[in-house]
């Protein structure tokens, strides 16, 4: 079992940044893509950005293109994803997720791990 735990949500004003972290510990964690997703209540979770398991590879949700970096450090098993400048409607809850370094996927299907997410609101 691979465990995920979020970190790093919470109020943020529009324009302003904010990174989430995501420790990984259980596995390898390099044997992973890794993603982010945002839910907010009553909706479907939504895909934000990936990375391969090397760095080497990243997109995201054309929203937060520009906005939005997702990083990793494969030596300290984590995954981070730094918003700049937010918008109110980049409020959710974020997870992170981990899955097969094969394809780098935007549905949740594809990813096996998560973590229990971590609240962001943004605020005008």
């Amino acid at each position: 079992q691979l465990q995920l735990v979020e970190s790093g949500g919470g109020l943020v004003q529009a324009g302003g940044s904010l990174t989430l972290s995501c420790a990984a510990s259980g596995r390898t964690f390099s044997e992973y893509n890794m993603a982010w997703f945002r839910q907010a209540p009553g909706k479907e979770r939504e895909f934000v950005a990936a990375i391969s398991w090397n760095g080497g590879d990243a997109y995201y949700l054309d929203s937060v293109k520009g906005r939005f970096t997702v990083s990793r450090d494969n030596a300290k098993n984590t995954v981070s994803l730094h918003m700049n400048s937010p918008k109110p409607e980049d409020t959710d809850v974020y997870y992170c997720a981990a899955g097969s370094r094969l394809f780098l996927h935007s549905q949740p299907g594809a990813y096996s791990y998560w973590g229990q997410g971590t609240q962001v609101t943004c605020s005008s």
